[in-house]
């Protein structure tokens, strides 16, 4: 039975995954990056929680994070489009389906990376907040 935490990640994961951009989970840059973008969920950090006593309750922060990256002669309006999306689908659901009790996407601060002999990369770590609870810091 998956935890918690993998459980809302997963929800996230299939959100993300009805964009139109690639959508991969804790996966390595692949070598192409397709036409309409890549989106990397990495599982990020769930933090220090904070706790409540009986029951026992651990409330997480979690701050997951979203690779976003496009390619190509307008990749600065295909950037700006991907994360528009990105919010959309959040915005969407903030909940997950009532997995969380919040998510939230925070700004992103892109740079532009410089391939060899191909168009240059526009990629950028978008920090995702998951607030959630859970009555066991493993579960």
């Amino acid at each position: 039975m998956p935890t918690t935490r993998e459980t809302i990640l997963a929800a996230l994961h299939a959100q993300l995954s009805m964009l139109p951009a690639t959508v991969l989970r804790g996966e390595v840059l692949p070598e192409r990056v397709p036409a309409a973008g890549l989106l990397i969920l990495r599982d990020g950090d769930p933090g220090e929680p904070e706790t409540t006593l009986s029951p026992l309750i651990y409330h997480y922060q979690h701050r997951a994070e979203i690779e976003a990256v496009v390619q190509g002669a307008g990749r600065d309006a295909a950037f700006d489009a991907l994360c528009a999306s990105i919010g959309a689908a959040i915005a969407g659901d903030r909940t997950l389906g009532g997995l969380c009790d919040w998510i939230e996407a925070e700004a992103p601060q892109p740079v532009d990376l410089p391939i060899e002999g191909a168009a240059a990369l526009k990629a950028a770590m978008i920090p995702v907040v998951l607030h959630y609870s859970t009555a066991d810091p493993l579960g």
